[in-house]
């Protein structure tokens, strides 16, 4: 970052995001520029509840000024709107950092989304909201004084790629806190009116945890009452109106979609807390995030802690809300938040009510719980994998996509409607629901009337190496170990084959293997085809062959186990190469054709032939014998 300075301070240039990011509000034809408000007075209570809990441990950080507020000043004269708060402050160095660069991931993901004219949805999603103030601002003020400090700075820009940094006295500076000071455009006066800085408070800003007030008159003659800084959680269900859930809602999402489910109530007992909690209806663009970071707020007794609690497992990071504990210290260590057991208590309980509210919603309003499985599904299904103790709970609501339709089904569903004889749930792994779909080992299954599972997500491969299986059912892979269905009847319609007998099969089988040596570690009949000649598939013992290709992708140097080449009996091809094996034994045509279709079977698995130019050649080979 370029700095240059001059007596009136420094000048320092904005990071590339930032600029890119302001030239979109600069120049901002969003239809809702209300939501600026709402992002300065989230920054605003944010800074608040921060000074609230460090004033636990350092109480003489309130001074005389104990009580928290936000107020908001307009000058309709003067074309100003100011937005001053007595929370924490910031030093010069919290100044640039937060107001000059963008340290939060998913930054890229909203400039291309805002560049794709989503931009009014995703602001305050990757902690830009303070730059949402250029879309109704020529140039933003902030004069800022930390806590405890006898240092104030001002910070000024106008939105064109630098911004102005200078040290001012303290007696022009908040006691503590940040003032906001925005110049508003000509077409953004109104934001001056008192009637709408209501209008824009009531709707999305009347429950922060944070009173407002309005300061009547430019002499500051006199002050209103925007919103008391209730906790709405505390209320009780019955009192709470689904508008002020919503408008909640987005104060502690960040998020313009409406919420999907709404989940709150009071737990008393051993423990007592309140939980107000959202699953929203939209994913967040953070939701992959390596560190898988959840955003439920802890409070304790109404006393934001932090953010940072990890209070529910790592596949519920989509929820959003507040957790309020009557029984945590407020004295809370980040080594204390890691092991008290009243901290794991709750998350316990509430992980258990968010399950029973998903089923509910499942039962109740398919329609909707279905959106929330599409946006978060292979989220929670890394619960599968890694929470055993949930396990059950998480099959309950568990969708796939499934061989019986373009539906979603559960498990239940799938066991309900097992053939006779079948003995396990199967499942199909794959990188995208169409490449599952077109595989060869599908056919036998299709034949038999067989429901297969079609997993693409990546965490699929792993929670079905670890699922004990489902209502005494077992999860089999239809790409692993001999598949027994002979037992299960062909399906209504499809005709049974003529398959070439089973000692030429095997002939062939035999030389096959010879000829492919250690690529295969077996060739064998199948009874998994149907219109293919051949197929891979993994040993009994090995994983599964996705899972297996996934592990050897981030781990180049892994050795990968030699699959099984399975031969279609009663495909054409595959009963004249037999009839000719056990006429003949080993020939010239055999071997190229062992190699071929092994070839064609990897080609068919999604990867190329081991040797493309010899594969190449061999065709060219038997085309030029068929010619001539």
């Amino acid at each position: 970052m370029a700095e240059q300075k001059d007596q009136a301070g420094e000048t320092l240039r904005f990071e590339a995001e930032v600029t890119r990011l302001l030239s979109l509000m600069v120049h901002s034809v969003y239809s809702n520029r209300d939501v600026f408000l709402r992002e300065l007075i989230s920054n605003a209570a944010d800074a608040c509840e921060k000074l609230r809990m460090t004033a636990l441990q350092e109480p003489d950080l309130l001074g005389d000024d104990p009580d928290f507020k936000i107020v908001l000043s307009a000058d309709r004269t003067g074309g100003t709107l100011l937005v001053e708060d007595n929370g924490i402050g910031m030093d010069r160095e919290e100044l640039v950092g937060n107001l000059g660069t963008i340290a939060r991931s998913g930054t890229r993901a909203f400039l291309e989304g805002a560049a794709g004219g989503e931009g009014s949805a995703l602001i305050g999603q990757f902690g830009v909201g303070f730059y949402s103030a250029f879309m109704v601002a020529s140039s933003v003020e902030v004069v800022s004084r930390r806590a405890g400090s006898d240092e104030a700075w001002r910070w000024w820009s106008d939105g064109a790629g630098t911004f102005q940094l200078e040290p001012v006295p303290v007696e022009e500076a908040p006691a503590r806190g940040t003032r906001v000071l925005l110049t508003l455009k000509d077409d953004a006066k109104d934001y001056a009116e008192q009637a709408k800085i209501e209008r824009v408070v009531a709707e999305y800003s009347a429950h922060v945890p944070v009173p407002i007030w309005l300061r009547i008159g430019g002499d500051g003659v006199g002050e209103k009452s925007l919103a008391d800084g209730s906790a709405l959680w505390r209320k009780a269900k019955s009192a709470v109106a689904e508008s002020e859930y919503a408008e909640f809602y987005g104060h502690v999402s960040g998020q313009y979609d409406e919420p999907a489910l709404t989940i709150h109530y009071k737990a008393e007992g051993r423990h007592e807390y309140s939980v107000l909690l959202f699953v929203p209806s939209m994913r967040p663009f953070d939701l992959f995030d390596p560190e898988r970071r959840g955003r439920v707020r802890l409070y304790v007794r109404r006393v934001y802690i932090t953010d940072e609690a990890a209070i529910l497992p790592g596949w519920l990071r989509f929820v959003r809300g507040v957790i309020d504990s009557e029984d945590l210290p407020l004295n809370l260590s980040r080594e204390m938040l890691q092991k008290n057991p009243i901290l794991e208590a709750i998350g316990k309980g509430v992980t258990s009510r968010i399950l029973a509210d998903l089923d509910k919603l499942a039962e109740s309003d398919g329609e909707t719980f279905e959106k929330v499985w599409t946006a978060f599904g292979a989220v929670i299904k890394e619960g599968l994998y890694e929470d055993a103790e949930r396990r059950d709970g998480i099959y309950k609501i568990a969708r796939f996509r499934t061989t019986k339709g373009d539906g979603w089904r559960s498990l239940a569903d799938y066991v309900a409607d097992l053939r006779p004889n079948q003995t396990a749930i199967y499942y199909a792994l794959g990188d995208d629901l169409d490449a599952i779909k077109a595989s060869p080992q599908l056919e036998g299954f299709a034949k038999r009337g067989i429901e297969v599972l079609l997993l693409s997500d990546p965490v699929d491969a792993f929670w079905v190496r670890t699922a004990l299986g489902f209502d005494g059912k077992p999860f089999q892979s239809v790409t692993q170990g001999a598949a027994d269905l002979d037992k299960v009847p062909v399906a209504e319609g499809e005709a049974e084959t003529d398959d070439a007998s089973d000692s030429a099969v095997a002939t062939l089988a035999a030389l096959f293997k010879q000829t492919l040596g250690d690529r295969v570690s077996d060739v064998r009949a199948s009874s998994r085809l149907t219109a293919s000649p051949v197929c891979l598939v993994a040993g009994d013992a090995g994983p599964d062959r996705q899972l297996e290709k996934l592990l050897s992708a981030q781990n180049q140097a892994m050795l990968r186990a030699a699959p099984v080449l399975e031969l279609n009996p009663g495909h054409a091809l595959i009963k004249g190469l037999a009839e000719k094996a056990a006429a003949g034994g080993k020939s010239e045509t055999l071997e190229d054709a062992a190699v071929l279709l092994y070839g064609e079977a990897r080609i068919l698995d999604g990867e190329a032939p081991e040797n493309p130019a010899d594969h190449v050649a061999r065709v060219g080979k038997l085309l030029a014998a068929a010619l001539g």
